[in-house]
């Protein structure tokens, strides 16, 4: 079992977060930092094909609408998927593919800011 709350240090632009527990369960938990608006969703499926197991961010913010300026709550929401077969694939290897996933994704050529404008 994870910590209760989850601290994570803060990383420019992102403040530190103080994730505490709100709802939890034999398949996951949901955790949410109420100052800075974050919310962590996590399950585990155990399957006949391997186990599952899901992690999403998401972030809540009010900003204006640009159409009408109404203030408006917006959410935005980032996941991640480890799908790990029943055999074949050790707890290293499987956390080393999530590892090259990460280092893909900041990889100077590729960067999250090009995967947002549509670039593959």
């Amino acid at each position: 079992m994870l910590p209760d709350p989850v601290t994570v240090a803060a990383s420019s632009p992102t403040p530190e977060l103080i994730l505490g527990m709100i709802k939890q369960d034999g398949y996951g938990s949901e955790r949410f930092d109420g100052t800075n608006g974050y919310t962590v969703i996590i399950n585990h499926t155990r399957g006949k094909n391997g186990n599952r197991h899901y992690v999403q961010m998401t972030q809540a913010v009010d900003a204006p609408d640009p159409y009408s300026g109404a203030i408006k709550r917006q959410v935005a929401s980032v996941s991640l998927t480890i799908q790990r077969p029943q055999f074949g694939f050790t707890d290293a290897a499987t956390v080393a593919l999530v590892k090259a996933l990460t280092d893909f994704v900041y990889d100077g050529e590729v960067t999250p800011a090009k995967l947002i404008q549509f670039q593959s």
